[in-house]
């Protein structure tokens, strides 16, 4: 099992640069909301912590339509006003019927390939969990607070990019 313990990611001594002046853009979820905007807390407050200023939020319906809105909004912005980073924050939660797996298939698959055409990280905030239990575990619980855990990959990701 992934646990934060078993990674480096939290050690923020190294692996970011200078990046106050990055923007960074948020793209949340509406579906379980109370998971969701706890994550954006988390994400939120690590940013800030760091010392990032230009924070964007931006909401859809739901996981599905993460990669349509980062595709739009990199498509829209202006020259001036390209993000350094988007953050995917969402969570799927299991139900009865196959739903699941089509829905985090697209949106991962969605996210790879933002990854791979846009010149900017697209970071995979996405829980997909069995129950409402472990998504709980994953916002301050015993696995962390993914929220955080995608922000400073945000950070280290805009700081990969500036060392090239």
């Amino acid at each position: 099992m992934a646990e934060v313990t078993n990674s480096k990611l939290l050690h923020i001594d190294t692996g970011i640069l200078n990046i106050r002046d990055a923007c960074i853009v948020l793209v949340k979820t509406e579906w379980n909301a109370a998971i969701v905007d706890e994550l954006e807390k988390g994400c939120l407050a690590e940013l800030q912590k760091q010392g990032v200023k230009k924070i964007v939020t931006v909401t859809v319906p739901g996981a599905f339509e993460i990669p349509f809105a980062i595709q739009s909004y990199w498509g829209k912005s202006t020259k001036k006003k390209k993000p350094d980073a988007f953050i995917a924050l969402g969570c799927v939660i299991r139900g009865d019927t196959p739903h699941f797996d089509y829905v985090c298939k697209a949106v991962t698959d969605g996210v790879v390939q933002l990854n791979l055409s846009l010149p900017v990280p697209t970071i995979f905030g996405v829980l997909t969990v069995d129950n409402e239990q472990q998504a709980r575990e994953r916002i301050g619980g015993k696995h962390g607070h993914k929220g955080e855990e995608a922000a400073i990959t945000a950070l280290k990701m805009i700081s990969f990019k500036k060392s090239l």
